[in-house]
Order: C-alpha cells, then sequence, then structure tokens
C-alpha cells in the first residue's frame, strides 16, 4: 500500500444532475510511484479523466457510485447479442494508446458531432494527447475498424485488478451501429483474454438518463465507500 496525497477541489455545476453543486477529491498527480498508487486508486472508487484521478466528494449527496462488472462472468442480454451480430464485420485489434493523425481526425469529427459549441468541438492534437494518454499508468486503444477504416477508439488503462473504460470516440456517421456498447463488450473480451476479473465503468449516477446503461452490464460490483458488493 502507498500513501498519498488527496486535494479536494472546488465546487462547481454538477454534470449529471441538474440543480446541484459538486465538488471532487484528487489524487496528487506528483506522486514518485504513480503506477502503483494508480492500482490503489482505481481498486478504492477513483476515476481517471485526461491527467487527473479523481473520485466525487459532495458532502450532500451519494448519487454516484463506483461500478466494475465481472467479466469472467459477464453475461449478455439479447440486446448484446444483436448488437454483436450487426458488427460482426468489424474487425478489433489493441495497441499501446498514442497519437496518430487518423485517431485525432476520429476524434475532432466525434467531438465536433456530440460537444458542438460545448467548448471542446476543436480540439488540438495537444488537448488529445493531454486527455486520452495516460501519465498514471498504461493505456491502451481498442482500435475498431471497418473495411481497414478506423470507425472507434476504446481508450481503456490497464490496472492489476482489471481494465478501466477511459473514454471511446467513434466515426458520427455510424451511430446506428451501437459503438459504444460494442467497444465495453469487446473491453469485457479483452479483460477475459489478459485473465483479468473487473472492467471498472466508473459512476454510475442514480437520476440521471444518460447513465442508465452501465446497470445493464451484469454482475457488476458497487462500490459503497469502503467494500465492493456484489449486484446480480
Amino acid at each position: 500500500m502507498q500513501r498519498i496525497k488527496l486535494y479536494q477541489g472546488i465546487e462547481n455545476e454538477c454534470g449529471y444532475l441538474p440543480e446541484r453543486k459538486a465538488v471532487n477529491i484528487y489524487a496528487d498527480p506528483h506522486h514518485p510511484n504513480p503506477g502503483d498508487v494508480y492500482n490503489q486508486l482505481i481498486s478504492r472508487g477513483f476515476r481517471r479523466s485526461g491527467e487527473f484521478v479523481y473520485r466525487p466528494g459532495c458532502e450532500q449527496c451519494n448519487a454516484c457510485v463506483p461500478i466494475r462488472i465481472l467479466a469472467r462472468e459477464a453475461q449478455y442480454r439479447r440486446t448484446d447479442r444483436r448488437n454483436l451480430r450487426q458488427n460482426k464485420d468489424l474487425l478489433v485489434g489493441y495497441c499501446k494508446a498514442r497519437y496518430t493523425d487518423e485517431y485525432f481526425d476520429l476524434y475532432r469529427r466525434y467531438l465536433h458531432a456530440r460537444h458542438c459549441g460545448q467548448g471542446m468541438d476543436n480540439p488540438e492534437p495537444e488537448d488529445f494527447e493531454r486527455f486520452l494518454l495516460n501519465p498514471w499508468g498504461d493505456t491502451l486503444f481498442l482500435d475498431i475498424r471497418y473495411e481497414k477504416k478506423c470507425v472507434a477508439i476504446a481508450v481503456t488503462d490497464a490496472t492489476a485488478s482489471g481494465l478501466s473504460a477511459v473514454y471511446t470516440f467513434f466515426d458520427p456517421e455510424l451511430q446506428s451501429r451501437g459503438l459504444g456498447r460494442f467497444s465495453i463488450l469487446q473491453q469485457i473480451e479483452l479483460s477475459r483474454e489478459m485473465d483479468l476479473e473487473h472492467l471498472y465503468l466508473g459512476y454510475w449516477v442514480t437520476g440521471c438518463d444518460k447513465m442508465e446503461y452501465k446497470s445493464q452490464f451484469k454482475p457488476q460490483e458497487q462500490f459503497d465507500g469502503k467494500d465492493w458488493i456484489r449486484v446480480d
């Protein structure tokens, strides 16, 4: 076990629940053994966004619940099996996270379609590297291709206890394929291939519709602040 300093951020508008305030707790980014610490933090309900590793620290709200899928026991629903059949013509590989012009062009088009006018839709290459590459440890890109063209990237961190899903971006013209769900299913499969027990999915937020999909993957465990509790 490694000791690490934690810092409380300033109060901001909550990005999940309207009319609520949110405060995050951040891990010290200058720890001398970031890889070892990151493994500990992920298993204690923290999450990475870019160069920051954080967890919610709201005193009056506990709606954000860390969840992880038990990858070895994962049960695919009818929706999942249909998604896999629909995307059986895609080629899935993985590589160490890195910048390429092809990846950046896909990332830029995705942000322009999904976050137009929100300050994220005109990124520079350094924004790509700062947000997706990981100073804390090892990050993989699941490279998903259709007819040799990259159509989706699932960014996932490899830790001692499992993969941790960080971000997914895909070709906005292929919205109907359900590439977000497909990327999660492929990370479950990669967890099995790497003999890792868990796939961490970040936070399920009670009352937030856009996070509801995370509760559909079973079996999973939810972190209550002390222990991981199995939910079937």
